[in-house]
């Protein structure tokens, strides 16, 4: 009979541990600006680094994080808030009774200013992430990944030095099976962006602010060939975009070359790109941002800083030249006026032909690509419970290959420095100057504004590290939007006007 207790107690052990080790639990928030900060959309189940390891990392490899860095995420833009153990940006879920962290929306999606170095920052929630160097990020996890400091005793005495208390069991657990699994895991994420080497020797460091979107995603969702991959195709690194005000967007061409009209694709497509799967995604997290999202205003630019008769003179011009295509303020000053059918290039394609900006950003996305995103989904079915219908479509239906970039709206544009769909002006007053009159080269990094010519500044930071922009290298071109059209040709003073208008966006 003492096989059968064995039998029974094996059986009961089962029944106990099985939810526990199947069932995955989210940290989640109640306020929606925490929520969106903090709260998990599905990443950690594939993508996720348990939080201990997550701790240790930077002290782990301290040596390759940049010079003058902090031992910790903040060596790559992303932003803590004081009594916050984990930055904006990141998420904790429990997966088989491991805490493990990673990436959510607002890693991208929450920017800073500040009035002068070393003052406080303010963060500009649903802004492009201006300091985040994503690129360093995803190469240091590389870098560690090859290290050969992965040895259990090494790995465990800098999880104790980051704080992180361990019981008997997990050190066990730790020691013979956790540690080589997280290693294993970033060895196949070294490998599937092997590309990034390429992109920096063409020079294309994404930098501060930037983000190659649609390059990685072909590599880990698709598994292309990257070596195949024309250099013309991997130089297209962009700016993070806003994401405020999102219901007026619905059926605007949207991503920066307007390949697809649909919020709810954009948001899962984005969602892949922070590491969920079509299997782990939190459709019930994700619908609650999109809500949230759907109504969040623009941040204002400070009022007492704008020459009101000043913005007056430029408001005509703006709609001579700016109107049609990016929309308006509404004339009775309340908020920003999207109606297409008054701004008729609103949430449009423009063709290279017309815009003449970088092709790099449109190269990148490819035809191809187009059709294999739209088989994403493809048999997943809509969840019965916490999720609405419109955000559980079956499959991808929009996504297309366009002619050019979109004519965005520009709500709260002040806070979107540097512009053109690759950052590569530092100014709204250098976008009303013809390309052989904007700078050269310039740094990107700072949070520091200047409040005149609307842009952050364009010096090395004095508290962090900078990227020295070259509009000459492959991506990166500062031409287009210019021309008669454009207001380019305007004199000093007009221009001047209309950047003071931009202000009241």
């Amino acid at each position: 009979m003492l096989w059968l207790g064995l039998i029974a107690i094996i059986g009961l052990a089962v029944v106990i541990l099985y939810p526990l080790l199947t069932r995955t639990e989210p940290v989640t928030y109640s306020d929606p600006v925490e929520h969106f900060k903090y709260g998990s959309i599905g990443s950690e189940p594939v993508s996720g680094i348990p939080y201990a390891i997550w701790k240790a990392l930077p002290l782990m490899f301290a040596d390759k994080l940049p010079p003058g860095s902090q031992a910790d995420y903040s060596a790559f833009g992303l932003l803590y808030e004081p009594g916050k153990d984990l930055p904006i940006g990141t998420s904790v879920r429990k997966v088989m009774g491991i805490d493990r962290v990673w990436l959510n929306c607002s890693v991208c999606h929450v920017g800073t200013v500040r009035n002068e170095p070393g003052a406080e920052r303010q963060l500009l929630i649903g802004a492009p992430s201006n300091n985040l160097r994503l690129f360093d990020f995803v190469q240091f996890m590389r870098a560690a990944a090859i290290d050969n400091r992965w040895d259990p005793d090494y790995v465990l005495a800098k999880i104790d030095e980051a704080g992180v208390e361990l019981g008997f069991i997990q050190r066990l657990l730790y020691r013979f099976l956790v540690i080589q699994q997280v290693r294993d895991g970033l060895l196949t994420l070294d490998e599937q962006l092997d590309f990034l080497d390429r992109q920096e020797q063409l020079g294309h460091d994404w930098g501060p602010g930037r983000v190659d979107t649609f390059n990685p995603y072909k590599k880990i969702q698709f598994n292309y060939a990257m070596d195949r991959i024309p250099d013309a195709e991997l130089t297209g690194a962009a700016d993070y975009p806003s994401i405020w005000m999102q219901r007026p967007r619905q059926g605007m061409n949207l991503h920066w070359d307007g390949n697809n009209a649909s919020v709810e694709e954009r948001n899962l497509s984005a969602s892949l790109g922070a590491g969920v799967t079509p299997a782990t995604i939190d459709m019930a997290s994700l619908e609650r941002i999109r809500d949230w999202l759907w109504e969040l205003p623009a941040p204002a630019f400070p009022a007492e800083r704008i020459d009101r008769e000043q913005a007056a003179a430029g408001a005509p011009l703006y709609a001579q030249y700016c109107a049609a295509c990016h929309g308006a303020p509404k004339a009775d000053g309340s908020g920003y006026d999207y109606d297409r059918s008054r701004y008729p290039r609103l949430g449009e394609v423009e063709s290279l032909a017309a815009i003449r900006t970088d092709p790099g950003r449109w190269r990148s996305y490819t035809q191809a690509f187009a059709g294999d995103q739209n088989m994403l989904y493809a048999g997943y079915p809509r969840p019965a419970d916490g999720c609405a219908e419109r955000l559980c479509s079956a499959r991808f239906t929009h996504f297309k290959k366009t002619d050019g970039y979109a004519n965005h709206p520009l709500d709260g544009i002040w806070a979107r420095s540097p512009y053109l769909h690759n950052g590569s002006v530092p100014t709204l007053r250098a976008l009303l100057d013809p390309a052989v009159e904007r700078p050269v080269t310039f740094y990107r990094g700072s949070d520091v504004f200047d409040w005149e010519e609307v842009g952050y500044r364009t010096e090395p930071p004095a508290d962090g590290p900078s990227l020295l922009f070259d509009t000459r290298v492959p991506g990166n071109a500062n031409s287009g939007h210019e021309g008669p059209e454009y207001g380019t040709d305007l004199s000093a003073a007009e221009k001047d006007a209309i950047v003071e208008y931009m202000k009241t966006f």
